[in-house]
């Protein structure tokens, strides 16, 4: 685990690249890492995260009270603290409202197709949670049912979390989440999608383990069927002008961690 030290200038050096990217605006945003299992490094409320430096972040115990800092921390320090508890194998957490991405939460809409199979072993699919006010219990409440399940989640109305075993994994899989938006409305844009074959998502899922930066412990579903234990997949085959689901076996979350040789994805 990196040190304090490390982290603070990680932070701060993910933070300007958020906003040089445009994922975030103004004050918008905020980034956590985990320190140990009493404490997080957390960005100030109040702070453009493009222009802080290491001494500006804040060091807060697992109630979220400040232990270490000058500024306040930020209001939505209670999403971090939700994924820390409900996640341990999860070490760092990046928020931000990147253009596109923002902008399917904003629709109510998730991406959920199988259009790029980069996205499908990263990632499995971005689902939406249901709007929930900012800085309050509420918007922790909406992220919970699908915290243990996915590594990046749409936020109604709002924006993006993403989470992973470093800070450099949780921004990566945020620039993922904002390139496989723009894809997806390429495609609306065209007028159609082609997903990915049942087959071919099949074989994706069951190589997950053999890729590079795939570490994550959740199962990263490409669909949950509500109060099933499979994966449902949308044909690319429309049937009676509608798309057929078509099932396969859940994936148990020990088949996903990296194992055997490590396959890098492509550049």
């Amino acid at each position: 685990m990196p040190s304090e030290h490390q982290s603070r200038r990680e932070i701060v050096q993910l933070g300007r690249m958020l906003h040089e990217h445009g994922f975030i605006a103004a004050t918008d945003g905020n980034l956590s890492v985990r320190l140990d299992a009493r404490r997080i490094l957390i960005t100030p409320t109040g702070m453009s995260k493009g222009g802080m430096r290491p001494a500006d972040l804040m060091v807060a115990d697992m109630n979220g009270r400040r232990l270490k800092g000058k500024r306040e921390v930020t209001s939505e320090i209670g999403m971090h603290l939700l994924i820390y508890r409900m996640r341990p194998d999860i070490q760092a957490i990046v928020h931000a409202h990147p253009r596109t991405a923002t902008g399917f939460a904003a629709a109510g809409i998730a991406l959920n197709q199988p259009l790029v199979c980069e996205v499908v072993i990263g990632l499995g699919q971005i689902p939406l949670a249901p709007y929930g006010t900012p800085g309050t219990p509420e918007l922790a409440r909406t992220l919970e049912p699908l915290i243990p399940d996915y590594d990046a989640i749409l936020m109604a109305n709002h924006g993006v979390v993403t989470y992973g075993n470093d800070l450099r994994s949780a921004y990566m899989k945020m620039e993922t989440v904002e390139h496989f938006a723009q894809i997806t409305l390429v495609t609306r844009m065209l007028g159609q999608q082609q997903p990915l074959a049942h087959g071919d998502l099949e074989k994706l899922v069951a190589a997950r383990g053999r890729y590079a930066g795939v570490n994550s412990a959740a199962p990263m579903p490409l669909h949950c069927a509500i109060g099933s234990g499979a994966l449902e997949f949308p044909s690319p085959v429309p049937t009676n002008g509608k798309a057929a689901p078509q099932r396969a076996t859940l994936r148990s979350r020990s088949t996903l961690r990296p194992r055997g040789s490590v396959v890098p994805l492509e550049n």
